[in-house]
């Protein structure tokens, strides 16, 4: 190979790593979301933190990242769909029925509740005031459930071989994590941005760095 040639490359190289580095070493904020703060911290030896605050909701995450091309891979160290402990399962006549329990009356309102049958949901319900869903729906074989407050990816609570209709469940101390299954950033000129999702389910997506 060439001098000149073994030259450009180098330089070449050198600018990569420089603008690889430039973009994921420091701080990038949300921006133009009312009432919303949420910042991303990133570090040159690929790990990363965030945080969340809107109303009285506050979320994190930590873990690593790794970047393809002009893709930012994202490895939370929450591990995705474990958000609710079954505590209790039974079955009873017909129909299904979910209780939620937790000391905080509050994260017992509103809990989603998928109903699914052959890959599709066929019904989405929210649990009352007193953390209760029920329903004479029996043409189901999946159950997912979701916290509206702290939504990330669905928890599995009943598959096709689970003959059980009725179940309670307790809250993790990982909802409040952020697992980011599933949403990858992606590098756009002077920002950072990712595609509307379960968690940030909104357009214009848009993070600076401070």
């Amino acid at each position: 190979m060439k001098l000149t040639q073994i030259f450009i490359l180098a330089i070449m190289s050198t600018f990569n790593l420089s603008f690889s580095q430039k973009i994921l070493d420091g701080t990038y904020s949300l921006r133009n979301v009312q009432d919303m703060s949420a910042l991303f911290h990133f570090t040159r030896e690929g790990h990363f933190s965030f945080e969340y605050y809107y109303g009285a909701v506050d979320r994190f995450a930590k873990g690593t990242y790794s970047v393809s091309g002009d893709t930012i891979i994202l490895k939370s160290e929450k591990e995705a769909g474990k958000d609710f402990t079954i505590t209790r399962e039974e079955k009873k006549n017909s129909g299904f029925e979910l209780v939620v329990k937790d000391q905080n009356p509050i994260l017992i309102k509103g809990v989603r509740c998928f109903l699914s049958r052959n890959g599709k949901i066929i019904s989405d319900f929210e649990t009352d005031h007193n953390g209760r869903f029920k329903t004479d729906e029996i043409e189901f074989d999946r159950v997912y459930i979701q916290h509206h407050l702290y939504p990330d990816v669905v928890t599995l609570i009943k598959d096709v071989e689970n003959t059980n209709n009725y179940f309670e469940v307790k809250l993790n101390l990982s909802l409040q994590q952020v697992s980011f299954k599933g949403i990858d950033l992606m590098i756009k000129e002077d920002h950072l941005t990712c595609h509307a999702n379960y968690f940030l389910p909104f357009g214009n997506i848009r993070f600076e760095k401070d």
